[in-house]
């Protein structure tokens, strides 16, 4: 029996196991345990809160030639950083 999980947070699926930390886009609710759902099996996925960050800043460029027209403008993305506590 394998001891990973596969689950689903942000539009992104994840392979985890115990122990691992995970930075996944950011979750509403970040008091106390969070649970997740494997996808294939539905063993229940246990993990707990560290911390919420920023991620590094991106540029995002425009430009059209010839008519003068450039843009630029930045994005940072607002993670969370969980550990997968235990697998049911």
């Amino acid at each position: 029996m394998a001891d990973f999980a596969v689950i689903k947070t942000g539009g992104k699926q994840y392979k985890v196991k115990e122990g691992d930390i995970l930075e996944i886009e950011k979750i509403a609710d970040t008091t106390g345990k969070i649970e997740f759902t494997d996808l294939f099996a539905g063993k229940k996925v246990t993990a707990s809160f560290i911390e919420e960050f920023r991620d590094s800043k991106i540029r995002v460029y425009k430009f059209k030639r010839k008519t003068r027209y450039k843009k630029v403008q930045g994005h940072r993305q607002t993670l969370n950083r969980i550990k997968i506590e235990s697998i049911a």
